[in-house]
């Protein structure tokens, strides 16, 4: 099915259709301009729909259902009183593009940042982004993922309690400050990624069970039931979320999809939704002549997602892994409690450089299971990492950073950790520069019942925390919020000054070596010294490893430590030492040259890069 639904601007007036398939009667009730309610007609199908004329954009509107309940459009592309409010008609043809040539980034190029539209910059804004894009650009952006945007209650919130798929948040510009964002993006070279939610809707303006089963009983999930991909009337929620995902590529000129949660995705039908997305992603990609790309995020550490069609995947583009970043963070903060349980050692981390998932199909003991499957068909650039994002920030108790709990060095050594790893590196917005405010989860629900209830949540879920850590951030708090803003007079502290230079280097790093264009398995060679806490990370130009790129040796102990060069390749030349002190670090102590079978000493805390002789 490919129905378009919600209200579409002609020219000549406004189609309007919504899928109410046990409802008796559907009138579409104008507010303005003038008052007026008009009757929709019913097909086969349960869509009721209607072509009314005369009608201009920015008409006001609800959907009266059997004279009984007046809702907003559930595909409504615009809530300008809030999610209790009319819908507003949009007239998508009344922007002015100027990114005619631009044709994306490929997966396996992108250098990501993630960001929230309203703490990333002092205006909370979409031109509050881009007036930090010289910025971003500075530091070797050329991909921004922006958490989700779906009209949600007030003007605080993460986005995942969105209840508005089709509808841009008012307060970040909505429609119109969107667009002016991407079209900026592209004119610099910069993909914009969105994070999108199709497993569940948030609580407050949730009116979808007043139109029809966009639910179903037979599944739950972490928000309660499950959104209906599968069971009776499925077909229409499936194109409701097929028609967002459209929406986005096609009207407002996104890079990419960031499908957030996939497990809690609950389908077995015999066509996965993943996999029917996947299809009309890439048809819709070769209609625009554009690079489309569907990134999910999974628990499951199950290649079937995106894999291809041919051995019964989903076809998807890429997906993150977590557990890169809980094998780093445990290591380096010693943190083993709940999911770090089954991570801490160095053997962790190298499997995650190595094997993309660390569980494939060991036993688990947090899960009490063996768990996960060795994506050995999966190219390094289909998976995403990061040392830190919006999750494994926000959802402490504190929202607290790497920033608070790591020296200088360390984190310097995170970073080099994920952005010279073979897969996709994600920065989280303020840790180039060590931003030590925190990003705690917040809310602005007008419900007082519900504010109260996220409150008493939050204390539940944090009740082990000792007393010594302080009493939980309210989520309401205007002030909780505010403190979560990046500071941008950083650059006033020579620390964080460097670090930012520090990971201008790494991402240069990234741009120029060959390594990082070569994505296939098996062209990397990594080592663990247990003993020493090293990690020896090799690339190659190919699986037969006849050629090394480049060499690096990482130092998670707290002594300094010696390593001989074990290389097949003789000449390196060092590009970067993390100890240097050029990077305020204690001072270098390896050679500017070095031969395989040499002996190296590297500070603790610190890395180093050596790349071929030959090749620089």
């Amino acid at each position: 099915m490919n129905r378009k639904i919600g209200a579409e601007y002609t020219g000549a007036g406004v189609i309007f259709t919504v899928w109410a398939p046990l409802a008796k009667q559907v009138k579409v009730d104008i507010q303005t301009p003038i008052e007026q309610s008009i009757s929709l007609e019913k097909d086969a199908l349960g869509y009721w729909t209607k072509e009314v004329e005369g009608l201009p954009p920015g008409t006001r509107y609800f959907f009266n259902l059997d004279n009984e309940k007046k809702r907003p459009d559930p595909a409504s592309q615009s809530q300008p009183e809030g999610v209790h409010g009319p819908s507003e008609v949009v007239n998508h043809g009344n922007f002015t593009w100027t990114d005619q040539a631009w044709k994306g980034i490929a997966l396996r190029d992108m250098i990501i940042y993630e960001l929230h539209v309203g703490t990333f910059s002092p205006e909370g804004t979409f031109d509050g982004v881009i007036t930090k894009l010289p910025y971003l650009l500075d530091l070797g952006i050329n991909a921004i993922e922006i958490m989700p945007i779906a009209q949600f209650p007030g003007n605080r919130n993460w986005g995942y309690d969105g209840v508005f798929p089709f509808a841009v948040q008012d307060s970040y510009g909505g429609v119109e400050g969107l667009k002016r964002l991407v079209d900026a993006c592209h004119r610099v070279g910069i993909a914009v990624v969105l994070d999108v939610v199709y497993n569940h809707m948030g609580p407050e303006g949730n009116y979808l069970n007043d139109y029809g089963p966009y639910f179903t009983d037979k599944y739950c999930t972490p928000w309660g039931s499950a959104l209906n991909f599968d069971d009776a009337h499925c077909d229409a929620v499936r194109n409701f979320f097929l028609q967002n995902a459209r929406m986005w590529f096609r009207d407002f000129h996104l890079d990419a999809l960031r499908l957030d949660a996939v497990h809690a995705i609950k389908d077995f039908s015999a066509r996965h939704f993943l996999l029917e997305l996947s299809d009309q992603t890439r048809a819709l990609g070769q209609e625009l002549n554009r690079e489309l790309v569907l990134i999910a995020e999974c628990d499951l550490n199950d290649p079937k997602f995106i894999n291809p069609k041919e051995q019964g995947g989903f076809a998807l583009h890429g997906q993150w892994i977590d557990e890169f970043h809980h094998s780093l963070h445990a290591l380096v903060t010693g943190e083993l409690d709940g999911y770090y349980s089954d991570f801490g050692t160095l053997e962790h981390l190298r499997k995650a450089f190595a094997d993309s998932f660390v569980y494939t199909g060991e036993y688990s003991e947090h899960r009490k299971k063996t768990f996960g499957a060795y994506p050995e068909h999966n190219s390094y650039s289909q998976f995403v990492v990061f040392a830190q994002n919006h999750d494994h920030i926000g959802n402490r108790m504190r929202g607290d950073r790497l920033s608070e709990t790591l020296d200088f060095e360390q984190l310097k050594l995170v970073a080099g950790t994920y952005l010279i790893s073979p897969y996709v590196p994600l920065v989280f917005m303020g840790e180039e520069y060590g931003e030590d405010r925190p990003f705690t989860y917040f809310i602005s629900h007008t419900d007082a019942d519900l504010v109260e209830a996220v409150r008493q949540g939050r204390k539940r879920e944090f009740a082990y925390f000792h007393r010594g850590e302080g009493a939980v951030p309210d989520p309401y708090s205007e002030e909780v919020f505010q403190a979560c803003k990046l500071n941008w007079n950083f650059s006033e502290d020579k620390q964080k000054k460097t670090l930012f230079d520090f990971y201008k280097q790494l991402i240069r790093f990234r741009k120029s070596n060959p390594a990082f264009r070569i994505d296939q398995r098996g062209t990397v060679k990594v080592q663990s010294d247990e003993a020493q806490r090293l990690i020896t990370l090799e690339r190659f130009e190919s699986r037969e490893g006849q050629k090394s790129l480049f060499l690096a040796v990482l130092n998670y102990g707290s002594e300094d430590a010696r390593v001989n060069v074990q290389t097949g390749h003789g000449n390196w030349k060092k590009f970067l030492d993390s100890a240097d002190a050029r990077w305020q670090g204690p001072g270098s102590q390896t050679p500017e040259n070095a031969q395989a079978g040499e002996l190296i000493s590297v500070r603790s805390h610190s890395f180093v890069i050596y790349e071929n002789g030959e090749s620089v």
